[in-house]
């Protein structure tokens, strides 16, 4: 039985009462017996961690935390049921990557399944695996899909077999620097080096010239090898001023894919994401129905189970190119539960449960756009030390928040210490409207409510960073790119600069105290 409550003039599905049997698809595809999950753990750290816990409960599943030895304080310990400790003598991140750790938890305290999360071991076709061998149920694709995907040549090969159209670029990893002299010959600069085995912009140099060619290939594989085990690469040709348009997909074991539509990350710093907005501004029709086509098309491809994003670079000409798939939920998911009202983790859980998709209510048909939704990651970073990241204990803390803002968080209080440790995020914040200028409205303000104050080495430049909107602010991208790293393709957003709202008051005012204690502001990224 399905329980439904009204959100945002929808129908967000809430439960379902878990005692029968999922019904297949169709006659002619497999059926699968339906086995309620009781206690799922997170194999990871933070606010997706805590994401996970809430839906579980709002499901009736027990949760179970894990936690390194420098996590111990960690809200994510105290918001599970059951919390233990991993990586015991292994260095802070390396504890979260320790699978025979993880495993033996599951095990030992009868866990039904482990949801990854996403980072750390989420797109280990190794950790799916083992989950698999141990007798846990992974919360993401099988292991092979998850091996496919995760191997960035073998997905393009993907792409290409189901008639997706790909950016020019080799077709196996390189092994030498003579290949990449020999492509660039071939397809001319710019060219980019990416990580055949991991993302997360580790691995990926843009070269513009002869010059610049073995200074790059040599970082980009000692990136890749550090981050991912494997230094090896893929070039590509480099799409100059692209938009990042990436396509929510969800699977089921009975052969149903669909897609939640689109989210534009185009604004990114480092090859990484600090913006997203659902669904992508001033985006053709045509346009969008050929992404989200082509997605449902390469998911089924490979026969794609929960959830996932195809991303696609699209150039000046609206012309489209794929990408990558990230078999994992995203950061930036909350954009699309708010514009669906499809809640993404129950969707997950109920997936590995056994349930199909029309069994969830989740047809095609019956997903729509409801408004607009941001995201914007407030960071504890130092924007005078190009943003490298920050750390010391939050004295004061007081967010933004009111009708239409979501805050997703797990360090965001008084008291809490920000490790050196881990990412740098301290706080998603989600603005949801009835369409861009409202959203980007309900952003700026709650943006402008933040207060928040620790201590640090180096007092801080807190930045109110406004995208250009449709009307204009027209010279302003260069520079704001030159003294932000932000990057961007032009107009993707309809956001209104929070111009009114003077930079100090998104500090808390200074008070007498030693030199050596200065402010942790957030970086505000909008």
């Amino acid at each position: 039985m399905l329980k439904f409550r009204t959100v945002h003039g929808g129908l967000r599905l809430l439960g379902i009462r878990r005692t029968s049997t999922a019904p297949a698809a169709s006659p002619n595809v497999r059926r699968l017996e339906y086995k309620p999950i009781k206690k799922v753990m997170v194999a990871n750290r933070g606010e997706i961690a805590i994401r996970v816990f809430r839906a579980c409960t709002e499901l009736g599943i027990r949760t179970v935390a894990v936690y390194s030895e420098q996590d111990t304080g960690q809200m994510h310990r105290q918001k599970a049921d059951e919390a233990y400790l991993i990586g015991r003598g292994l260095a802070p991140v390396q504890a979260y990557l320790h699978i025979p750790d993880i495993i033996k938890v599951a095990k030992e305290n009868n866990v039904d399944a482990v949801h990854p999360g996403y980072g750390f071991l989420s797109e280990r076709a190794d950790f799916a695996q083992a989950c698999q061998d141990a007798g846990v149920r992974f919360i993401g694709p099988s292991p092979e899909v998850v091996r496919k995907m995760g191997d960035k040549v073998e997905a393009r090969a993907i792409a290409i077999s189901a008639g997706v159209p790909v950016v020019p670029g080799t077709d196996a990893p390189i092994t030498s620097l003579h290949e990449a002299h020999e492509f660039s010959n071939t397809y001319g600069f710019p060219i980019i080096f990416k990580a055949a085995y991991g993302g997360g912009g580790r691995g990926m140099r843009v070269v513009h010239s002869y010059e610049e060619l073995e200074d790059n290939y040599t970082r980009a594989y000692s990136e890749a090898l550090a981050a991912f085990g494997n230094g090896a690469l893929f070039v590509e040709k480099f799409i100059e001023k692209p938009r990042h348009i990436e396509v929510q997909i969800l699977g089921d074991q009975y052969g149903n894919i669909l897609h939640l539509y689109e989210r534009d990350c185009s604004i990114q710093r480092r090859h990484q994401k600090v913006v997203e907005i659902a669904p992508a501004a001033h985006l053709d029709p045509q346009l969008r129905a050929r992404l989200t086509g082509d997605s449902v098309k390469l998911a089924k491809q490979v026969g794609y189970e929960n959830a996932g994003t195809v991303e696609f670079l699209v150039d000046k000409h609206g012309k489209h190119y794929f990408i990558e798939v990230n078999s994992r939920l995203q950061v930036e998911h909350t954009v699309t539960e708010e514009i669906t009202d499809v809640d993404l983790v129950h969707a997950q859980i109920h997936v590995a449960e056994g349930r199909s998709l029309p069994d969830l209510g989740l047809r095609q048909e019956n997903i729509r756009i409801n408004g607009c939704a941001i995201q914007c990651r407030v960071t504890t970073e130092d924007p005078a030390r190009s943003f490298q990241p920050d750390t010391g204990r939050i004295e004061v803390f007081r967010s933004g928040e009111g009708m239409g803002i979501r805050l997703d968080n797990a360090s965001a209080f008084q008291g809490a210490v920000i490790s050196p440790h881990y990412d740098s995020l301290l706080v998603k914040v989600i603005a949801h409207g009835k369409d861009h200028p409202t959203a980007a409205t309900k952003m700026s303000r709650a943006l402008a409510e933040f207060r928040v104050r620790g201590v640090k080495v180096k007092r801080p430049q807190t930045q109110a960073l406004g995208c250009r909107t449709e009307e204009g602010a027209e010279g302003t991208q260069a520079a704001r790119a030159a003294s932000t790293g932000l990057t961007s393709p032009g107009p993707v957003l309809c956001v209104p600069p929070p111009a009114h709202v003077p930079l100090s008051l998104l500090r808390e005012p200074s008070r007498t105290r030693p030199e050596t204690s200065t402010e942790v502001s957030p970086t505000i990224l909008l």
